[in-house]
Protein backbone atom coordinates (compact mmCIF):
# COMPACT_ATOMS: atom_id res chain seq x y z
CA UNK A 1 0.00 0.00 0.00
CA UNK A 2 1.48 3.59 -0.66
CA UNK A 3 2.33 5.83 1.88
CA UNK A 4 0.13 8.38 2.68
CA UNK A 5 0.65 12.35 0.60
CA UNK A 6 1.54 15.24 2.83
CA UNK A 7 -1.94 16.75 2.17
CA UNK A 8 -3.47 13.70 4.16
CA UNK A 9 -2.86 13.60 8.28
CA UNK A 10 -2.27 10.51 9.24
CA UNK A 11 -5.23 8.45 11.46
CA UNK A 12 -3.33 5.38 13.06
CA UNK A 13 -5.97 2.40 13.44
CA UNK A 14 -5.83 0.65 17.29
CA UNK A 15 -3.19 -2.22 16.12
CA UNK A 16 -0.87 1.06 14.53
CA UNK A 17 -1.16 2.56 18.28
CA UNK A 18 -0.43 -0.44 20.00
CA UNK A 19 2.83 -1.12 17.91
CA UNK A 20 3.59 2.84 17.99
CA UNK A 21 2.64 2.50 22.36
CA UNK A 22 5.14 -0.65 22.51
CA UNK A 23 7.86 1.28 20.09
CA UNK A 24 8.03 3.82 22.61
CA UNK A 25 7.93 2.10 25.37
CA UNK A 26 10.26 -0.79 24.23
CA UNK A 27 12.82 0.99 22.23
CA UNK A 28 12.81 4.40 23.13
CA UNK A 29 12.56 3.46 26.90
CA UNK A 30 9.39 5.44 27.83
CA UNK A 31 7.72 4.34 30.47
CA UNK A 32 4.18 3.59 30.29
CA UNK A 33 3.16 5.56 33.37
CA UNK A 34 4.84 8.75 31.83
CA UNK A 35 2.65 8.40 29.06
CA UNK A 36 -0.57 7.41 31.04
CA UNK A 37 0.31 10.61 33.28
CA UNK A 38 0.36 13.18 30.29
CA UNK A 39 -2.65 11.51 28.71
CA UNK A 40 -4.46 11.85 31.79
CA UNK A 41 -3.04 15.78 32.33
CA UNK A 42 -4.20 16.72 28.51
CA UNK A 43 -7.99 15.30 29.69
CA UNK A 44 -7.77 17.31 33.19
CA UNK A 45 -7.44 20.20 31.19
CA UNK A 46 -9.27 19.85 29.07
CA UNK A 47 -12.26 19.29 31.61
CA UNK A 48 -11.15 22.47 33.66
CA UNK A 49 -11.41 24.61 29.86
CA UNK A 50 -15.25 22.61 29.98
CA UNK A 51 -16.77 22.83 33.11
CA UNK A 52 -14.59 24.98 35.52
CA UNK A 53 -16.91 24.25 38.44
CA UNK A 54 -18.68 21.74 39.82
CA UNK A 55 -17.93 18.07 40.76
CA UNK A 56 -17.25 15.75 38.33
CA UNK A 57 -18.00 11.81 37.72
CA UNK A 58 -15.43 9.91 36.45
CA UNK A 59 -16.37 6.42 35.20
CA UNK A 60 -13.40 3.88 35.05
CA UNK A 61 -13.14 0.52 32.87
CA UNK A 62 -10.28 -1.76 33.98
CA UNK A 63 -7.76 -1.59 31.00
CA UNK A 64 -5.92 1.60 30.86
CA UNK A 65 -8.45 3.85 29.34
CA UNK A 66 -9.47 3.24 33.29
CA UNK A 67 -5.51 4.19 34.23
CA UNK A 68 -5.67 7.16 31.75
CA UNK A 69 -9.34 8.36 34.14
CA UNK A 70 -8.14 7.61 37.56
CA UNK A 71 -4.81 9.82 36.35
CA UNK A 72 -7.44 12.68 35.09
CA UNK A 73 -9.52 11.90 39.05
CA UNK A 74 -5.81 12.52 40.61
CA UNK A 75 -5.13 15.67 38.91
CA UNK A 76 -8.53 17.23 39.12
CA UNK A 77 -8.57 16.04 43.45
CA UNK A 78 -5.15 17.69 43.67
CA UNK A 79 -6.65 21.25 42.19
CA UNK A 80 -9.38 20.75 44.99
CA UNK A 81 -12.25 19.74 42.62
CA UNK A 82 -14.66 17.34 43.66
CA UNK A 83 -14.66 14.37 42.17
CA UNK A 84 -16.07 10.70 42.55
CA UNK A 85 -14.39 7.92 40.65
CA UNK A 86 -16.77 4.74 39.24
CA UNK A 87 -15.53 1.51 38.56
CA UNK A 88 -17.29 -0.08 35.59
CA UNK A 89 -15.85 -3.34 37.40
CA UNK A 90 -14.07 -4.45 40.31
CA UNK A 91 -10.64 -2.40 41.11
CA UNK A 92 -9.19 -5.89 41.78
CA UNK A 93 -9.21 -6.25 37.89
CA UNK A 94 -7.04 -3.86 37.84
CA UNK A 95 -3.66 -4.42 36.78
CA UNK A 96 -0.63 -2.72 35.71
CA UNK A 97 0.14 0.96 34.68
CA UNK A 98 -3.85 0.88 35.47
CA UNK A 99 -3.38 -0.30 39.15
CA UNK A 100 -0.52 1.96 39.66
CA UNK A 101 -2.42 4.91 39.27
CA UNK A 102 -5.62 3.17 40.95
CA UNK A 103 -3.10 2.81 43.99
CA UNK A 104 -2.17 6.72 43.82
CA UNK A 105 -5.42 7.91 43.95
CA UNK A 106 -5.71 10.25 46.93
CA UNK A 107 -8.84 11.02 48.85
CA UNK A 108 -12.39 8.77 49.00
CA UNK A 109 -11.92 5.22 47.07
CA UNK A 110 -14.07 4.15 43.60
CA UNK A 111 -17.31 3.50 43.85
CA UNK A 112 -16.90 -0.32 43.61
CA UNK A 113 -20.19 -1.57 41.95
CA UNK A 114 -19.07 -4.93 41.86
CA UNK A 115 -21.54 -6.08 39.51
CA UNK A 116 -24.50 -4.25 40.89
CA UNK A 117 -26.80 -3.13 38.22
CA UNK A 118 -27.06 1.34 37.66
CA UNK A 119 -30.39 1.40 37.56
CA UNK A 120 -32.21 3.42 40.09
CA UNK A 121 -34.88 1.40 41.60
CA UNK A 122 -33.55 -2.39 41.16
CA UNK A 123 -31.46 -2.16 44.58
CA UNK A 124 -32.74 -0.52 47.84
CA UNK A 125 -32.20 3.48 48.20
CA UNK A 126 -28.70 4.13 49.22
CA UNK A 127 -27.27 0.86 47.57
CA UNK A 128 -23.94 1.48 45.81
CA UNK A 129 -25.83 1.16 42.10
CA UNK A 130 -28.22 4.15 44.03
CA UNK A 131 -25.52 6.18 44.68
CA UNK A 132 -23.60 5.51 41.30
CA UNK A 133 -26.63 6.78 39.64
CA UNK A 134 -26.86 9.66 41.54
CA UNK A 135 -23.58 10.48 41.11
CA UNK A 136 -23.91 10.40 37.31
CA UNK A 137 -27.01 12.78 37.28
CA UNK A 138 -25.15 15.15 39.50
CA UNK A 139 -21.83 15.76 38.12
CA UNK A 140 -21.30 18.91 36.24
CA UNK A 141 -19.64 16.46 33.59
CA UNK A 142 -18.61 12.93 33.38
CA UNK A 143 -15.29 11.27 31.97
CA UNK A 144 -15.88 8.07 30.04
CA UNK A 145 -12.87 5.93 30.78
CA UNK A 146 -14.44 2.44 29.88
CA UNK A 147 -12.99 1.20 26.97
CA UNK A 148 -10.20 2.08 24.79
CA UNK A 149 -8.81 1.65 21.59
CA UNK A 150 -8.49 -1.12 21.51
CA UNK A 151 -12.17 -2.52 22.00
CA UNK A 152 -13.73 -4.19 19.11
CA UNK A 153 -17.84 -5.07 19.01
CA UNK A 154 -20.27 -4.94 21.09
CA UNK A 155 -20.17 -3.93 25.21
CA UNK A 156 -21.46 -6.71 26.72
CA UNK A 157 -22.00 -6.63 31.14
CA UNK A 158 -20.65 -4.12 33.22
CA UNK A 159 -19.06 -2.16 30.32
CA UNK A 160 -22.29 -2.09 28.92
CA UNK A 161 -24.23 -0.67 32.01
CA UNK A 162 -22.12 1.58 32.38
CA UNK A 163 -22.03 2.81 28.73
CA UNK A 164 -26.32 3.30 28.88
CA UNK A 165 -25.89 4.68 32.33
CA UNK A 166 -23.87 7.23 30.94
CA UNK A 167 -25.89 7.86 28.13
CA UNK A 168 -29.01 8.36 30.41
CA UNK A 169 -27.54 10.84 32.66
CA UNK A 170 -27.81 13.56 30.43
CA UNK A 171 -24.84 15.35 31.27
CA UNK A 172 -22.10 16.76 29.04
CA UNK A 173 -19.73 13.99 28.66
CA UNK A 174 -15.50 13.68 27.91
CA UNK A 175 -14.24 10.59 26.57
CA UNK A 176 -10.63 9.49 26.61
CA UNK A 177 -9.30 8.60 23.42
CA UNK A 178 -12.84 7.34 22.17
CA UNK A 179 -15.86 6.86 23.25
CA UNK A 180 -16.87 3.60 24.74
CA UNK A 181 -18.42 1.47 22.45
CA UNK A 182 -17.22 3.20 19.13
CA UNK A 183 -14.28 0.21 17.39
CA UNK A 184 -11.51 3.09 17.24
CA UNK A 185 -10.30 1.72 13.63
CA UNK A 186 -13.68 2.15 11.57
CA UNK A 187 -16.06 3.90 13.16
CA UNK A 188 -18.40 1.05 13.36
CA UNK A 189 -21.33 0.98 16.52
CA UNK A 190 -22.75 -2.50 16.81
CA UNK A 191 -24.46 -1.57 20.24
CA UNK A 192 -24.20 0.65 23.48
CA UNK A 193 -22.06 3.83 23.18
CA UNK A 194 -21.01 6.98 24.92
CA UNK A 195 -22.48 10.07 23.26
CA UNK A 196 -19.84 12.48 23.83
CA UNK A 197 -19.32 16.10 23.66
CA UNK A 198 -15.92 16.51 23.66
CA UNK A 199 -12.87 13.29 22.79
CA UNK A 200 -9.99 13.79 23.44
CA UNK A 201 -7.60 11.74 21.42
CA UNK A 202 -3.74 10.83 22.42
CA UNK A 203 -0.92 10.83 19.73
CA UNK A 204 -3.09 11.22 16.75
CA UNK A 205 -6.90 11.28 15.81
CA UNK A 206 -8.03 7.45 15.37
CA UNK A 207 -10.12 6.36 11.99
CA UNK A 208 -13.27 5.94 14.18
CA UNK A 209 -13.64 9.68 15.14
CA UNK A 210 -13.89 11.27 11.82
CA UNK A 211 -15.95 8.21 10.09
CA UNK A 212 -19.74 7.36 10.99
CA UNK A 213 -21.57 6.15 12.69
CA UNK A 214 -18.31 6.72 15.11
CA UNK A 215 -18.20 10.47 14.17
CA UNK A 216 -21.22 10.95 15.54
CA UNK A 217 -20.97 9.54 19.18
CA UNK A 218 -17.35 11.43 19.17
CA UNK A 219 -18.02 15.34 19.26
CA UNK A 220 -15.51 17.88 19.76
CA UNK A 221 -12.42 16.10 18.91
CA UNK A 222 -9.40 17.14 20.14
CA UNK A 223 -5.60 15.37 19.53
CA UNK A 224 -2.89 16.03 22.47
CA UNK A 225 0.63 15.42 22.14
CA UNK A 226 1.31 12.68 24.84
CA UNK A 227 5.15 12.69 24.46
CA UNK A 228 5.79 9.61 22.19
CA UNK A 229 9.28 10.29 20.32
CA UNK A 230 9.16 11.58 16.54
CA UNK A 231 10.16 8.95 14.14
CA UNK A 232 7.62 6.43 14.97
CA UNK A 233 7.46 3.09 13.01
CA UNK A 234 4.12 2.04 10.32
CA UNK A 235 2.36 4.13 8.70
CA UNK A 236 -1.23 4.56 8.46
CA UNK A 237 -3.67 3.80 4.59
CA UNK A 238 -6.20 6.18 5.93
CA UNK A 239 -5.27 9.93 6.45
CA UNK A 240 -7.63 13.13 7.28
CA UNK A 241 -7.71 15.87 4.01
CA UNK A 242 -5.82 18.70 5.16
CA UNK A 243 -6.35 22.65 3.09
CA UNK A 244 -3.13 21.96 1.81
CA UNK A 245 -4.49 19.30 -0.50
CA UNK A 246 -5.43 22.46 -2.66
CA UNK A 247 -2.15 23.45 -3.28
CA UNK A 248 -2.14 20.83 -5.79
CA UNK A 249 -4.56 22.58 -8.02
CA UNK A 250 -3.30 23.47 -11.26
CA UNK A 251 -2.78 27.08 -12.02
CA UNK A 252 -3.28 28.85 -15.09
CA UNK A 253 -0.24 30.63 -16.53
CA UNK A 254 0.75 33.10 -19.41
CA UNK A 255 1.22 29.67 -21.55
CA UNK A 256 -2.05 27.79 -20.66
CA UNK A 257 -4.78 27.93 -23.46
CA UNK A 258 -8.36 26.45 -23.08
CA UNK A 259 -7.05 23.26 -24.37
CA UNK A 260 -4.02 23.03 -21.61
CA UNK A 261 -6.88 23.83 -18.85
CA UNK A 262 -8.85 20.59 -19.47
CA UNK A 263 -11.74 19.84 -21.27
CA UNK A 264 -14.73 18.37 -19.72
CA UNK A 265 -17.71 16.43 -21.56
CA UNK A 266 -20.95 16.32 -18.93
CA UNK A 267 -22.81 13.28 -20.72
CA UNK A 268 -26.72 12.98 -19.33
CA UNK A 269 -29.90 15.31 -18.67
CA UNK A 270 -33.47 13.99 -19.38
CA UNK A 271 -37.01 15.20 -19.36
CA UNK A 272 -37.43 17.05 -16.15
CA UNK A 273 -33.89 16.80 -15.01
CA UNK A 274 -32.15 19.23 -16.86
CA UNK A 275 -30.60 21.02 -13.84
CA UNK A 276 -28.28 18.04 -13.14
CA UNK A 277 -25.98 18.67 -16.10
CA UNK A 278 -26.09 22.89 -16.05
CA UNK A 279 -24.39 22.58 -12.34
CA UNK A 280 -22.00 19.67 -13.03
CA UNK A 281 -20.83 21.97 -16.09
CA UNK A 282 -20.96 25.30 -14.17
CA UNK A 283 -18.86 23.66 -11.33
CA UNK A 284 -16.60 22.17 -13.94
CA UNK A 285 -15.77 25.69 -15.63
CA UNK A 286 -15.42 27.50 -12.26
CA UNK A 287 -13.23 24.85 -11.18
CA UNK A 288 -11.26 25.80 -13.72
CA UNK A 289 -11.84 23.87 -17.11
CA UNK A 290 -10.92 25.35 -20.06
CA UNK A 291 -14.16 24.42 -21.48
CA UNK A 292 -17.00 22.39 -20.85
CA UNK A 293 -19.40 20.58 -23.71
CA UNK A 294 -22.60 19.40 -22.22
CA UNK A 295 -23.50 16.08 -24.28
CA UNK A 296 -27.57 16.49 -23.72
CA UNK A 297 -30.64 14.92 -25.41
CA UNK A 298 -31.40 16.75 -28.61
CA UNK A 299 -34.75 17.10 -27.79
CA UNK A 300 -33.62 19.29 -24.58
CA UNK A 301 -30.74 20.69 -26.40
CA UNK A 302 -32.07 23.98 -26.62
CA UNK A 303 -33.86 24.23 -23.32
CA UNK A 304 -30.30 23.26 -21.80
CA UNK A 305 -28.18 26.13 -23.70
CA UNK A 306 -30.77 28.84 -22.55
CA UNK A 307 -30.72 28.29 -19.06
CA UNK A 308 -27.08 27.28 -18.63
CA UNK A 309 -24.07 29.40 -18.97
CA UNK A 310 -23.11 31.31 -22.82
CA UNK A 311 -19.62 29.49 -21.90
CA UNK A 312 -20.87 25.85 -21.76
CA UNK A 313 -21.23 24.38 -25.35
CA UNK A 314 -24.10 21.75 -26.00
CA UNK A 315 -24.02 18.81 -28.11
CA UNK A 316 -27.35 16.99 -28.86
CA UNK A 317 -27.66 13.44 -28.70
CA UNK A 318 -29.74 10.84 -30.40
CA UNK A 319 -33.09 10.35 -27.59
CA UNK A 320 -36.29 8.81 -27.03
CA UNK A 321 -38.85 10.95 -25.37
CA UNK A 322 -36.53 13.06 -23.81
CA UNK A 323 -33.92 10.62 -22.18
CA UNK A 324 -30.72 8.91 -23.92
CA UNK A 325 -30.33 5.90 -25.90
CA UNK A 326 -27.37 3.81 -27.03
CA UNK A 327 -27.84 5.40 -30.04
CA UNK A 328 -25.40 7.85 -28.57
CA UNK A 329 -22.30 6.50 -27.79
CA UNK A 330 -20.22 6.99 -30.70
CA UNK A 331 -20.94 10.78 -30.54
CA UNK A 332 -19.76 11.24 -27.18
CA UNK A 333 -16.64 9.10 -27.94
CA UNK A 334 -16.07 11.03 -31.21
CA UNK A 335 -16.50 14.41 -28.75
CA UNK A 336 -13.87 13.46 -26.57
CA UNK A 337 -11.89 12.28 -29.32
CA UNK A 338 -9.15 15.42 -27.86
CA UNK A 339 -8.99 14.08 -24.14
CA UNK A 340 -10.00 15.54 -20.93
CA UNK A 341 -12.40 13.99 -18.49
CA UNK A 342 -15.92 12.11 -18.72
CA UNK A 343 -18.97 13.47 -16.43
CA UNK A 344 -21.48 10.90 -16.91
CA UNK A 345 -24.66 10.83 -15.24
CA UNK A 346 -26.07 14.12 -13.96
CA UNK A 347 -30.04 13.87 -14.53
CA UNK A 348 -29.41 10.95 -16.78
CA UNK A 349 -33.05 9.39 -15.55
CA UNK A 350 -33.69 5.63 -15.26
CA UNK A 351 -34.98 4.78 -18.57
CA UNK A 352 -33.54 1.54 -20.26
CA UNK A 353 -32.37 3.03 -23.14
CA UNK A 354 -30.52 5.87 -20.85
CA UNK A 355 -29.09 3.31 -18.52
CA UNK A 356 -27.75 1.04 -21.36
CA UNK A 357 -26.22 4.24 -22.49
CA UNK A 358 -24.20 4.49 -19.44
CA UNK A 359 -23.10 1.04 -19.19
CA UNK A 360 -22.19 1.09 -22.96
CA UNK A 361 -19.95 4.16 -22.70
CA UNK A 362 -18.66 3.42 -19.37
CA UNK A 363 -17.26 0.31 -20.87
CA UNK A 364 -15.95 2.20 -24.73
CA UNK A 365 -14.36 5.62 -23.41
CA UNK A 366 -11.12 6.03 -22.79
CA UNK A 367 -10.90 9.34 -21.09
CA UNK A 368 -11.25 9.82 -17.40
CA UNK A 369 -14.57 9.53 -16.18
CA UNK A 370 -16.55 10.23 -12.60
CA UNK A 371 -19.89 8.17 -12.42
CA UNK A 372 -22.26 9.49 -10.69
CA UNK A 373 -26.22 9.67 -9.90
CA UNK A 374 -28.01 7.73 -12.78
CA UNK A 375 -24.46 6.74 -14.03
CA UNK A 376 -24.01 4.62 -11.37
CA UNK A 377 -27.50 3.26 -10.63
CA UNK A 378 -26.96 1.95 -14.33
CA UNK A 379 -24.18 -0.08 -12.83
CA UNK A 380 -26.09 -1.48 -9.86
CA UNK A 381 -25.52 -5.23 -9.30
CA UNK A 382 -22.53 -4.96 -11.72
CA UNK A 383 -20.12 -3.38 -10.68
CA UNK A 384 -17.20 -5.50 -11.17
CA UNK A 385 -17.58 -4.48 -15.17
CA UNK A 386 -16.38 -1.26 -14.35
CA UNK A 387 -13.16 -2.89 -13.32
CA UNK A 388 -11.86 -3.44 -17.36
CA UNK A 389 -11.74 -0.04 -18.12
CA UNK A 390 -8.73 1.25 -19.34
CA UNK A 391 -8.69 4.48 -17.91
CA UNK A 392 -9.29 6.13 -14.68
CA UNK A 393 -12.71 5.87 -12.68
CA UNK A 394 -13.74 8.60 -10.08
CA UNK A 395 -17.48 6.81 -8.91
CA UNK A 396 -19.33 8.95 -6.25
CA UNK A 397 -21.97 7.70 -4.44
CA UNK A 398 -24.11 8.11 -1.20
CA UNK A 399 -25.25 5.35 0.76
CA UNK A 400 -28.41 4.37 -0.98
CA UNK A 401 -26.34 4.34 -4.49
CA UNK A 402 -22.99 2.57 -2.91
CA UNK A 403 -25.78 -0.16 -1.44
CA UNK A 404 -27.52 -0.91 -5.20
CA UNK A 405 -24.17 -1.04 -6.63
CA UNK A 406 -22.87 -3.78 -3.78
CA UNK A 407 -26.56 -5.00 -3.51
CA UNK A 408 -27.08 -4.14 -0.24
CA UNK A 409 -29.24 -1.72 1.49
CA UNK A 410 -28.52 1.34 2.62
CA UNK A 411 -28.66 1.13 6.52
CA UNK A 412 -25.98 -1.57 6.36
CA UNK A 413 -23.91 0.98 3.90
CA UNK A 414 -24.34 3.50 7.13
CA UNK A 415 -23.34 0.79 9.22
CA UNK A 416 -20.05 -0.14 8.00
CA UNK A 417 -18.83 2.90 5.67
CA UNK A 418 -15.03 1.88 5.86
CA UNK A 419 -15.28 -1.77 5.10
CA UNK A 420 -17.99 -1.02 2.06
CA UNK A 421 -16.08 1.46 0.64
CA UNK A 422 -13.12 0.04 0.62
CA UNK A 423 -14.74 -3.53 -0.72
CA UNK A 424 -16.48 -1.32 -3.44
CA UNK A 425 -12.98 0.46 -4.74
CA UNK A 426 -11.71 -3.02 -5.26
CA UNK A 427 -14.43 -4.45 -6.90
CA UNK A 428 -14.39 -1.80 -9.40
CA UNK A 429 -10.80 -1.32 -9.42
CA UNK A 430 -11.48 2.84 -9.31
CA UNK A 431 -11.62 5.49 -6.39
CA UNK A 432 -15.29 5.47 -4.86
CA UNK A 433 -16.28 8.74 -3.01
CA UNK A 434 -18.79 7.68 -0.26
CA UNK A 435 -20.25 11.38 0.28
CA UNK A 436 -21.81 12.32 3.20
CA UNK A 437 -20.64 15.06 6.52
CA UNK A 438 -17.33 12.30 6.56
CA UNK A 439 -17.12 11.60 2.90
CA UNK A 440 -14.62 8.78 2.40
CA UNK A 441 -12.45 8.10 -0.56
CA UNK A 442 -11.19 5.14 -1.20
CA UNK A 443 -8.78 3.50 -3.73
CA UNK A 444 -8.33 -0.02 -4.87
CA UNK A 445 -5.28 -1.03 -2.56
CA UNK A 446 -7.50 -0.01 0.63
CA UNK A 447 -5.83 3.62 0.82
CA UNK A 448 -8.15 5.89 2.36
CA UNK A 449 -8.66 9.89 2.69
CA UNK A 450 -11.59 11.39 4.93
CA UNK A 451 -13.39 14.52 4.86
CA UNK A 452 -13.41 16.43 8.27
CA UNK A 453 -17.14 17.56 7.13
CA UNK A 454 -18.25 20.74 9.04
CA UNK A 455 -20.38 22.15 6.08
CA UNK A 456 -24.01 21.29 6.46
CA UNK A 457 -24.99 23.82 3.96
CA UNK A 458 -24.23 20.56 1.18
CA UNK A 459 -26.99 19.02 2.43
CA UNK A 460 -29.17 20.21 -0.24
CA UNK A 461 -30.46 19.31 -3.67
CA UNK A 462 -27.70 19.56 -6.52
CA UNK A 463 -24.45 19.83 -3.97
CA UNK A 464 -23.70 16.04 -5.20
CA UNK A 465 -23.61 17.15 -8.77
CA UNK A 466 -21.77 20.18 -8.16
CA UNK A 467 -18.85 17.51 -6.69
CA UNK A 468 -19.25 15.67 -9.96
CA UNK A 469 -18.77 18.73 -11.95
CA UNK A 470 -15.15 19.77 -9.75
CA UNK A 471 -13.53 16.09 -9.97
CA UNK A 472 -14.11 16.09 -13.71
CA UNK A 473 -12.34 19.63 -13.83
CA UNK A 474 -9.28 17.97 -12.05
CA UNK A 475 -8.76 14.82 -13.46
CA UNK A 476 -8.93 16.72 -16.98
CA UNK A 477 -6.35 18.88 -15.62
CA UNK A 478 -4.07 15.80 -15.15
CA UNK A 479 -4.54 14.78 -11.36
CA UNK A 480 -4.58 11.52 -10.58
CA UNK A 481 -8.15 9.71 -9.45
CA UNK A 482 -7.23 9.69 -6.06
CA UNK A 483 -5.92 13.42 -5.48
CA UNK A 484 -8.79 14.81 -7.60
CA UNK A 485 -11.04 12.86 -6.01
CA UNK A 486 -9.75 14.08 -2.56
CA UNK A 487 -8.67 17.85 -3.62
CA UNK A 488 -12.39 17.81 -5.03
CA UNK A 489 -14.11 16.80 -1.82
CA UNK A 490 -12.14 19.17 0.10
CA UNK A 491 -12.90 22.29 -2.07
CA UNK A 492 -16.14 21.36 -2.75
CA UNK A 493 -16.62 21.38 1.34
CA UNK A 494 -14.60 24.49 1.87
CA UNK A 495 -17.05 25.95 -0.59
CA UNK A 496 -20.09 25.16 1.08
CA UNK A 497 -18.95 26.73 4.04
CA UNK A 498 -18.26 30.00 2.08
CA UNK A 499 -21.43 29.98 0.57
CA UNK A 500 -23.22 29.68 3.81
CA UNK A 501 -21.05 32.61 5.28
CA UNK A 502 -21.86 34.54 2.22
CA UNK A 503 -25.93 33.77 2.75
CA UNK A 504 -26.19 33.54 6.27
CA UNK A 505 -26.82 30.54 7.40
CA UNK A 506 -26.76 26.60 5.95
CA UNK A 507 -30.38 26.39 5.68
CA UNK A 508 -30.52 29.45 3.29
CA UNK A 509 -28.02 27.69 0.45
CA UNK A 510 -28.37 26.01 -2.66
CA UNK A 511 -26.26 24.36 -5.03
CA UNK A 512 -25.40 26.99 -7.41
CA UNK A 513 -24.65 29.52 -4.32
CA UNK A 514 -21.79 26.46 -3.79
CA UNK A 515 -20.56 26.68 -7.25
CA UNK A 516 -20.63 30.91 -6.99
CA UNK A 517 -18.20 30.15 -3.79
CA UNK A 518 -15.67 27.89 -5.69
CA UNK A 519 -13.04 30.55 -6.85
CA UNK A 520 -13.21 32.60 -3.44
CA UNK A 521 -12.19 29.02 -1.82
CA UNK A 522 -9.52 28.65 -4.51
CA UNK A 523 -8.06 32.37 -3.52
CA UNK A 524 -8.09 31.61 -0.26
CA UNK A 525 -5.88 28.79 -0.73
CA UNK A 526 -3.16 30.49 -3.06
CA UNK A 527 -2.24 33.30 -0.58
CA UNK A 528 -2.72 30.99 2.65
CA UNK A 529 -0.16 29.19 0.42
CA UNK A 530 1.96 31.54 0.21
CA UNK A 531 1.78 33.10 3.55
CA UNK A 532 2.23 29.42 5.90
CA UNK A 533 3.40 26.71 2.57
CA UNK A 534 0.07 24.83 2.81
CA UNK A 535 -0.44 24.01 6.52
CA UNK A 536 -2.65 20.95 7.75
CA UNK A 537 -4.29 23.52 9.80
CA UNK A 538 -8.21 23.88 9.58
Amino acid sequence: MNALPPWLVPLPDAEAMRAIDRWAIERRGVPGLDLMERAGAGVARAVERLAPDGPVTIVCGKGNNGGDGLVVARLLREADRRVTVVCAESPQAFAGDARANLERLPGEPPVDLDGAPWERGTDPPGSRADAATDVLTGAELVVDAILGTGFQGEPHGAAADAIEAVNHAGRRVVSVDVPSGVDASTGEVSGAAVRATLTVSFHAGKPGLWINPGKAHAGEVQTIDIGIPRGAPGTSPIGLIAPSVLGVLARRGAASTKFSSGHVLVVGGSRGLTGAPRMAAAASMRTGAGYVTACVPASLQALLASGGTPEMMTRGLPDEDGALSADGVDAVLEASARGGALALGPGLGRTAGALEFARSLARQARLAMVLDADGLNAHAGRLHELAARGAPTVLTPHAGELGRLLELDSAQIERARLRHVRAAAERSAAVVVLKGDDTLVAEPSGRVAVSPGGAPALATAGTGDVLTGVIAALLAQGLDPFTAAAAGVRLHTQAGREAARRVGSAEGVIATDVIAALPAVRAAQDVRGQRDHGSCDD
